[in-house]
C-alpha cells in the first residue's frame, strides 16, 4: 500500500515538473521584444545624372543598404513633421556611407525636404502592423497618380482660402553630432569612448547620461556639412552598426 502511494507521489511530482518547464518556455517565447529598425540622418535625392541605378524620380520608392526589398518604412521630414509611406526598392544599390537613403524626387518634394540638408528619420513598419494595412490602398493608389502626375503633383484650390503673405525664413544653424549607441552602464559608454581614442584621430566624443540607466556616446557638435561627412566616414571604418546623424537643439 506504501509502495503504490509512493508511486503515485512521484509521478505527480514529476508531471508538475514538466508543466513548469513548459510554462517558463512559453513564458520565455511570448515574452520576445523585437528591436525595431529607426535612422535619423541626411537623405540623398536622387538625380537623373548620377550613375547608380535609375529610380523612377515619381516614384515613392526608395534605396536601402540593410531593410530588405519591399519593406514598408515611414519617411518623416524632422524639420516640419511631414511624413509618407514608402517602399524599399532594392538594398544592393552602391551610394556614399554618409547618406541613410536614397529617395525620389516625388518623396522630396511632397515632404518638402531641404535640398541642400535633406534631414529625415527612417522608420521600420512591421509586416503585420495595422498601418501597413491602413496604408496599403492608400499607396497602391498614389502609385499609378505617380506614374502620371507631374512629379509637383496635384493641387486642389481653395477658393475659401486667404492669400498667403510672404513671411520671411530665417535659416536654422547648422549643429548636428553622430550618435554611436546609447548603453545601459557608464562604464560600458567610457569603454566605447576609449575605442574611439585609441583607433581614430577624432577629438570631439562626449557622454550625455540621460538617465541612470541611459548613457549616450556622441561625437560633435559640427557646424558644416563637409566637416560632419568626413568624420562620418572615419567612424563608420569601426563597423558599428546604426550610425545616426542628431540635429543638436
Amino acid at each position: 500500500m506504501n509502495y503504490r502511494l509512493f508511486i503515485i507521489l512521484c509521478s505527480t511530482l514529476f508531471l508538475l515538473g514538466c508543466d513548469n518547464q513548459n510554462s517558463n518556455l512559453y513564458k520565455k517565447d511570448n515574452f520576445k521584444i523585437e528591436k525595431k529598425y529607426s535612422n535619423k540622418g541626411f537623405a540623398y535625392i536622387f538625380d537623373n545624372d548620377d550613375k547608380f541605378k535609375k529610380l523612377d524620380e515619381r516614384s515613392l520608392d526608395i534605396y536601402h543598404k540593410s531593410l530588405k526589398k519591399n519593406s514598408s518604412v515611414k519617411i518623416t521630414n524632422l524639420d516640419n513633421g511631414k511624413y509618407l509611406i514608402a517602399n524599399v526598392k532594392s538594398n544592393r544599390v552602391k551610394f556614399p556611407d554618409f547618406y541613410n537613403s536614397v529617395i525620389s524626387n516625388r518623396i522630396a518634394k511632397t515632404l518638402e525636404l531641404d535640398s541642400q540638408n535633406p534631414y529625415i528619420e527612417i522608420f521600420l513598419i512591421p509586416n503585420n502592423s495595422s498601418f501597413v494595412a491602413k496604408k496599403a490602398k492608400t499607396f497602391e493608389e498614389e502609385k499609378k497618380v505617380a506614374a502620371k502626375a507631374p512629379i509637383a503633383g496635384i493641387v486642389i484650390n481653395d477658393l475659401n482660402k486667404k492669400p498667403i503673405q510672404n513671411k520671411i525664413i530665417k535659416k536654422e544653424k547648422f549643429s548636428y553630432s553622430i550618435k554611436i549607441a546609447d548603453f545601459y552602464y557608464e562604464k560600458t559608454a567610457k569603454i566605447m569612448i576609449s575605442r574611439i581614442k585609441d583607433e581614430t584621430s577624432l577629438k570631439n566624443y562626449k557622454i550625455i547620461k540621460l538617465s541612470k540607466t541611459n548613457y549616450r556616446v556622441l561625437i560633435g557638435p559640427f557646424n558644416d556639412i563637409n566637416s560632419l561627412k568626413k568624420s562620418f566616414e572615419e567612424i563608420k571604418l569601426l563597423n558599428f552598426e546604426n550610425l545616426e546623424i542628431l540635429k543638436n537643439v
